[in-house]
């Protein structure tokens, strides 16, 4: 198990690590994280919805996702609250309060099921902890850190971010605070995200050997290289607003919505050396990038809300009116038609918000959340979708309301799941929505998109083509477990694990 002594240490980063490096040693690996909250979630082949962090680590260890690996997700729904979800199925909303105090128990049974299920099935788990394990205030309840390592007694390797200071503090107060059965299950110390001179940190591997008798089994230098999809929002403060681009690189905006979900959709765009991708909350920020996208949402109405308060909403239907690049993914392609509908309060107080007008569609929520991964064709034309028709594309969908559009309208893709084939998508001018997360993974479509805005500004596109995201995750899985492998004193981790 590897914890950490606070969030955003490179828990996630090492455990897709280590599934990897066993994956490769020819070891059936899982990953395992027993709650999870994030904002992004996927979707797996049997229609549960699970965080995208584990997500990562199944691929890393050659593996399909599935629930088991996540049991307990927690999807941020509005202030202090969040949408509870249990083994891949939507069980309601909780305040934060009502949760930790009451609900979080009833998920452990949950928990201990799942484990002994993968425990079963699998050689080895990596298994990921929440935050901190000392935090005292959260402790009685726990079911995600010490509590499923005591369960397993399975050894912890305690990890901490050398990067942002204060790492040897960390490690001894963090000891500090665990009870004498849980400090016992820590094996390992792992300093994460070293820059500098190896040499100069001895003083302080000694320090920690000295003080807590426990070994450091690694130091990781700082990778920027690979990512895990972020869990929540926080990341996009840094890509946010004015960005300095090459003249050779597409200024791509995503409007960053006060409840935005699953931006992982854009990790693809981003990934391309020709593309500069920024987000904007405001009017000034937007300056005259070469499409605007609307993401996904958790709270549909709400964001809405927000686009039509914060004068987002006329520019945007400006932006439609005078021919320019729109997209809308899911949420962002209700908000994009006549009205959005949400008679149960199924995620919010509001029943009714006019949607900004854009395409000729209507959408109404109900309590039933559709959740399944889908396949199918490209059918649509116009834009850039000339360049792509007849291309397969791939997805998932996450949505709990209905959208009908006007008669008669082309769909833009005809796609197929659960034994039943169905449209997908409008088109008007160039305004594009559609309900498939992860439209852009797709490699002709993300290649034709790119191509064709280029074309716009009258330019050929200054690379050759898109690189194969499938070929992109597997070098970086590689390149990932290779720099840890060097970085991690790993017969001694073999000999903690018992291998």
């Amino acid at each position: 198990m590897i914890q950490g002594t606070s969030s955003s240490v490179g828990k996630s980063v090492l455990a897709a690590a280590f599934c990897r490096i066993f994956y490769q040693e020819g070891y059936l690996v899982s990953p395992f994280k027993a709650q999870n909250m994030a904002l992004n979630s996927f979707v797996t082949l049997a229609g549960g919805e699970m965080g995208r962090a584990q997500v990562v680590q199944a691929q890393a260890a050659g593996r399909e996702p599935d629930v088991l690996m996540n049991p307990v997700l927690l999807k941020p729904s509005g202030q202090a609250s969040s949408q509870v979800v249990i083994l891949g199925k939507p069980q309601g909303n909780l305040s934060a309060l009502r949760y930790h105090g009451e609900y979080q128990q009833k998920t452990w049974p949950v928990v201990r099921s799942a484990l002994t299920q993968l425990m079963r099935e699998n050689e080895i788990l990596i298994i990921e902890g929440a935050g901190s394990p000392a935090e005292v205030n959260l402790k009685q309840n726990d079911i995600v850190n010490m509590r499923v390592a005591l369960e397993l007694e399975a050894p912890v390797l305690l990890a901490a971010d050398i990067d942002r200071g204060g790492a040897l503090a960390s490690v001894v107060g963090t000891l500090e605070l665990l009870e004498p059965e849980e400090r016992a299950l820590v094996k390992g110390i792992i300093l994460n995200k070293f820059r500098g001179d190896l040499t100069l940190l001895q003083p302080a591997i000694d320090f920690l050997a000295a003080k807590t008798g426990i070994p450091v089994v690694g130091v990781v230098p700082y990778f920027s290289d690979f990512r895990i999809p972020e869990e929540d929002s926080v990341v996009l403060d840094s890509e946010s607003g004015h960005r300095e681009r090459s003249e050779k690189q597409l200024d791509l905006v995503v409007i960053r919505l006060p409840y935005i979900s699953n931006f992982t959709d854009f990790d693809a765009l981003s990934d391309e050396p020709d593309v500069s991708l920024r987000y904007v909350s405001k009017v000034s920020e937007l300056g005259e990038p070469d499409l605007i996208i609307l993401p996904g949402s958790k709270n549909t109405l709400g964001d809405l809300q927000f686009l039509h308060q914060s004068a987002l909403a006329p520019i945007l239907r400006e932006w439609w009116e005078n021919s320019r690049p729109l997209i809308g993914i899911c949420g962002g392609y209700q908000m994009m038609g006549k009205v959005v509908r949400d008679p149960h309060h199924t995620e919010s107080a509001l029943e009714e918000i006019p949607g900004l007008g854009i395409l000729p569609l209507e959408t109404e929520f109900s309590p039933g959340k559709y959740t399944v991964q889908t396949q199918g064709v490209v059918v649509g034309s116009g834009m850039f979708l000339d360049r792509c028709n007849g291309a397969e594309v791939s997805g998932y969908e996450i949505h709990m309301g209905r959208s009908v559009p006007a008669p008669d309208r082309q769909p833009l893709f005809r796609l197929q799941a659960e034994n039943r084939v169905y449209p997908d998508g409008l088109q008007d001018k160039m305004a594009f929505g559609t309900y498939l997360h992860g439209i852009f993974d797709n490699d002709s479509l993300r290649q034709a998109l790119l191509e064709w805005l280029w074309e716009r500004r009258g330019l050929a596109r200054p690379v050759d083509g898109s690189s194969s995201q499938a070929a992109v995750r597997e070098v970086a899985f590689n390149q990932l477990a290779e720099l840890v492998r060097r970085s991690v004193d790993l017969p001694k981790i073999r000999e903690i694990m018992g291998l």
